[in-house]
């Protein structure tokens, strides 16, 4: 049986040196929403957000991609494609640009690629879905609650006082992960320290109990690959 290689990896492998590591700094646009297909991003180090912003002007965080992991945010194969997304970096980063028909002729031609690339389309697939589910049968709390979750899985490191989630998040970013406002975060948020659940200090959170917000939104304990905000 085939040994199943992360498309990640074998991007990495086929690219690293073809392509130079650009270092590009926080508050950088990536691309923006409609912005033609140029390139595809291997993210070596650092934190990139993908979302949109909405016409109102409040912005939605789909996603945060950290280190090893792609952007590939349009349709592929598809002649003269757009991005749906806007992408923005977070924390300086590293990343490997490939140009997006050097990337879709290797994906192409390659079998242990396209299988790599159907393989990550699947997972994001289900991910998307479980996100979605958490935000429709758990409303607003139940969301924010899940967000939690998954930073814990993507950016926690244990300490003795619970979960810490090492990356500096303001209460109007998690809003935005949540589609919230900033009030009601706030307001939960508050409830959750009452609580001891959480604590906040220097822009980050800590999860002191975990089992609880796994309790409130009734938590299936997916995998890592599903359960994360990449």
């Amino acid at each position: 049986m085939e040994k199943n290689i992360s498309l990640y990896s074998l991007l990495l492998q086929n690219f690293i040196d073809k392509e130079a590591i650009q270092k590009v700094k926080a508050g950088t646009i990536l691309f923006q929403e409609d912005d033609r297909v140029d390139y595809i991003y291997l993210v070596l180090n650092g934190t990139i957000s993908v979302g949109r912003v909405h016409m109102k002007g409040k912005e939605f965080i789909m996603k945060l991609l950290n280190g090893e992991e792609m952007i590939i945010e349009y349709e592929l194969f598809k002649h003269n494609p757009r991005y749906h997304f806007t992408a923005k970096v977070i924390t300086d980063c590293e990343i490997i640009m490939i140009k997006r028909e050097a990337f879709e002729d290797f994906v192409f031609n390659d079998k242990t690629a396209m299988n790599s690339l159907l393989n990550w389309l699947s997972t994001r697939y289900l991910k998307a879905q479980m996100k979605c589910q958490d935000l429709i049968m758990n409303g607003k709390k139940g969301g924010l609650y899940s967000i939690l979750i998954r930073l814990c899985t993507s950016y926690g490191v244990k300490t003795n006082e619970g979960i810490l989630i090492d990356l500096p998040l303001t209460h109007q970013e998690l809003a935005n992960l949540t589609f919230g406002t900033r009030e009601v975060i706030q307001r939960m948020l508050k409830e959750l320290r009452e609580l001891n659940i959480i604590s906040y200090d220097q822009l980050k959170f800590t999860v002191k109990d975990l089992n609880f917000l796994k309790r409130e939104v009734d938590c299936q304990n997916c995998t890592f690959e599903i359960c994360g905000l990449n």
